[in-house]
């Protein structure tokens, strides 16, 4: 295998993260240090690169492939896995200083690959178990994290801090599920500078937070019967390919804004609604109800 750089984090709720939040995300502690890669050579070992280039014993990147091949159990790790590849955060001072110092100089996993697909964190987790592979474990796993409580979690990224010395660089969202408008699998992510005094590692836990009113307005006014009655006029009088897919779902929209807003408004006591998600579970529901057009 040769190098592979790293995909870029982009911003959570900029256009090229748009909609990561729908669905199940893994939050994750962004830690401050530098990236890089390992991976195994059949004739030449094991090789490392660091976010643009490969590394040699000479150019390590701050004493990273130098540790790196003194490491029997990543050896191990590869000779058991030789496709796979790790990308992880080398914890070298940079701008936070207030990591324990005994997390320094070690590497912790953050993305494990395979034939350039990222494995999902439930695969890769029991892999580096098995040989003692330090990895970033994630704070906790939410369904439609709303960004006020993606902000909440921002506090609890104690992840290698020091006890009392604050929180730590920030969040990444994945959501394995998802690809953005561009076709890519992409994470985002959130750096904030103000941390919490406070030091805390968690477990990986569901984080409980309640349904978006968006979604359970769509609940209960997408029905299979608003959806079945729309397909069949547009397959009466068109007849029904893939191509009148946007129109069913756009008609779907339109007929829960235009007919149900005075009922969602009494219903759920003047609810403050986000249009856009509640436009993304009413083209979720209609899926639901009709798999089979898509």
């Amino acid at each position: 295998m040769e190098f592979i750089k790293y995909q870029h984090l982009e911003k959570f709720g900029t256009t090229e993260t748009n909609g990561i939040e729908f669905g199940s995300c893994f939050i994750f502690p962004k830690l401050d240090g530098t990236n890089g890669s390992l991976w195994w050579h059949p004739e030449n070992g094991l090789q490392a690169g660091s976010r643009n280039r490969n590394l040699t014993l000479d150019e390590d990147n701050q004493g990273f492939y130098n540790w790196a091949v003194t490491q029997k159990n990543i050896e191990y790790f590869f000779k058991a896995y030789p496709n796979l590849r790790l990308y992880g955060e080398w914890l070298v001072p940079h701008t936070i200083r207030t990591y324990r110092s005994e997390a320094w100089n070690k590497f912790y996993v953050f993305d494990v690959m395979e034939d350039e697909r990222y494995l999902h964190y439930n695969e890769y987790k029991g892999l580096l178990d098995q040989f003692e592979v330090e990895y970033i474990p994630p704070i906790g796993r939410i369904i439609n994290p709303s960004y006020e409580k993606l902000l909440e979690l921002v506090d609890v990224n104690t992840f290698c801090v020091e006890d009392g010395k604050g929180c730590g660089e920030g969040l990444v969202i994945k959501n394995y599920d998802y690809k953005n408008k561009f076709g890519r699998v992409v994470w985002a992510k959130i750096v904030r500078n103000q941390f919490k005094a406070e030091h805390q590692r968690c477990n990986v836990s569901e984080v409980k937070d309640k349904n978006l009113v968006e979604q359970e307005i769509v609940s209960k006014y997408v029905t299979p019967h608003l959806v079945e009655k729309e397909f069949a006029k547009i397959e009466s009088g068109q007849g029904w390919s893939s191509k009148n897919i946007p129109q069913l779902l756009n008609t779907i929209f339109y007929c829960l804004v235009k007919e149900e807003s005075w009922n969602f408004v009494k219903d759920f006591k003047q609810p403050s609604i986000d249009f856009k998600r509640l436009q993304h579970f009413t083209f979720q529901k209609v899926k639901e109800i009709k798999p089979e057009l898509f």
